[in-house]
């Protein structure tokens, strides 16, 4: 995971083309050690991407939508890739979602954690806390409360703007991942048993 050169001092911005694959779960994948990116009242805040789980439209019990689902909310997961999709859960935690695939193909991923990359302070302000701990980016509710994300950004384009992802090179490979099934989706039935959900460490 660690690189063997220096990282960059700007990272590359995800295109279109990377969320518009047809493997969401490939794609899930793909994004662990890439750099989620938050803008809010002209304070950015960075961080690395270190868990994931993909959720495959309307064939998984797990997703929104699941058998064609559409209503208000769930209507921009059927958008091109490349949007968010922000959710609120329990009426408290907004959860951050990455669109993928083409239109009409609701397909998503959703981040569950992060490593701090920029903008620390800013999510030790936001999170309530002094100083960094292992807790702080860990759950996608944490996470998108110290990197300013609301419900606000669902439809936001992903390649610029308030919210986007970048890659600076950290290559996520296999001994550094963990796969399993996806957390808290016991109403999915079988489908909780998917191996769709992956996680990196960044010590190994």
């Amino acid at each position: 995971m660690l690189p063997e050169k220096p990282l960059p001092v700007k990272g590359t911005i995800l295109s279109k083309e990377f969320y518009s694959g047809d493997d969401v779960v490939a794609i899930s994948r793909a994004l662990l050690g890439k750099v989620l990116c938050c803008n809010v009242d002209g304070e950015t805040a960075k961080a690395i991407i270190t868990e994931t789980e993909a959720y495959a439209g309307v064939d998984d019990k797990a997703s929104h939508a699941y058998r064609g689902r559409r209503t208000k909310r769930t209507e921009i997961m059927y958008a091109q890739g490349g949007i968010a999709y922000v959710y609120l859960c329990y009426g408290i935690h907004h959860l951050f979602n990455v669109v993928t695939n083409k239109v009409d193909i609701p397909h998503a991923v959703l981040i569950r954690a992060g490593f701090p990359f920029e903008g620390a302070m800013h999510m030790l302000l936001r999170r309530g806390k002094k100083k960094p701990d292992k807790n702080l980016l860990a759950g996608p509710g944490s996470l998108s409360k110290a990197l300013g994300i609301t419900t606000k950004l669902s439809g936001a384009s992903l390649t610029g703007g308030s919210v986007w992802i970048e890659d600076y090179g950290l290559c996520a490979d296999d001994q550094h991942i963990q796969t399993g099934p996806r957390i808290g989706i016991d109403y999915a039935e079988e489908d909780a048993a998917r191996p769709y959900r992956f996680l990196i460490n960044l010590t190994t």
